[in-house]
């Protein structure tokens, strides 16, 4: 991706090496202890906020190394991008987007959903309309994932601002509303297809930074294979050998696949309605 030199979001908040209650939560990187949840059938994003530990971390001064301080002016200038982005396709809806805050972190934050640990990866929190990133998540797509490249962590970035879009768009609340009316089972359902949304939002992105000649060779396939490496079925063949498709909650790797190009493709809001054929 094109982004050395260019704009920076002044939409970041820097908390890295700060310490807190260790609280496992659910993002787009569902791993370590949220991966047995997932297994067990459970939904990881449930736990955000409902288990407590103890403060396992010094508040300190944190000084970042080279590779780290290159990283977190690529996530800056990506999430500038979705600003640009975003502004401009809820302006052809006659809407008006407000940005959202992308809050760096290193082993656990404190959020309006609780508080969680990096185990959990990148994750949006609709209560304060932030994301949550440890940057160490980079590293985890190049080796746990085997998803590398700078456009992967742009495709994971433009993932948990797709989840900002569902928020300022009431998606969100919907979900919120059926999550006390539906069986685990059919909740899961229903998240399969909020997960699927935030990609095909991913893909709206992705498409119109390609338009504004920011994509470079390679970039496009870098997305799909993490968007790949993160479905259910991939996580669960790789860390069980075999899936439990009732326990899903974010979609299968050709689904994830699917729905990023889609919204890669078709570039609107409209294109993504991911809930067809469903009560909602």
């Amino acid at each position: 991706m094109k982004w050395r030199g260019r704009r920076e979001s002044s939409n970041v908040e820097d908390r890295r090496g700060r310490g807190g209650t260790v609280i496992v939560g659910g993002g787009i990187g569902t791993v370590v202890l949220a991966l047995v949840v997932l297994f067990l059938g459970g939904d990881p994003s449930e736990l955000l906020g409902s288990i407590s530990g103890e403060d396992t971390t010094q508040n300190q001064p944190y000084e970042e190394t080279a590779e780290e301080r290159e990283l977190s002016d690529f996530v800056s200038v990506v999430l500038a991008d979705t600003e640009d982005v975003w502004a401009d396709v809820f302006a052809e809806v006659g809407k008006a987007y407000e940005d959202p805050t992308l809050v760096m972190y290193t082993g656990s934050v404190q959020s309006a959903c609780g508080t969680a640990s990096s185990a959990v990866g990148p994750f949006y929190c609709p209560g304060d309309e932030k994301l949550y990133i440890d940057l160490s998540f980079y590293d985890e797509l190049k080796t746990n994932f085997q998803a590398p490249g700078d456009f992967a962590m742009a495709y994971v970035i433009a993932h948990e601002v797709g989840h900002h879009v569902q928020k300022l768009l009431g998606t969100s609340d919907k979900m919120n509303t059926l999550r006390n009316r539906l069986s685990k089972e059919e909740y899961n359902k229903y998240s399969v297809r909020l997960e699927l949304q935030a990609d095909y939002y991913a893909g709206v992105w992705a498409g119109r930074a390609k338009q504004k000649d920011l994509l470079e060779k390679g970039d496009l396939q870098e997305a799909l294979n993490a968007a790949s490496a993160v479905g259910d079925d991939t996580i669960q063949k790789r860390s069980q050998g075999y899936v439990v498709p009732e326990s899903f909650t974010h979609g299968t790797s050709k689904q994830r696949q699917d729905w990023f190009y889609k919204g890669f493709e078709t570039g609107t809001i409209e294109g993504g309605n991911t809930f067809v054929g469903m009560n909602f």
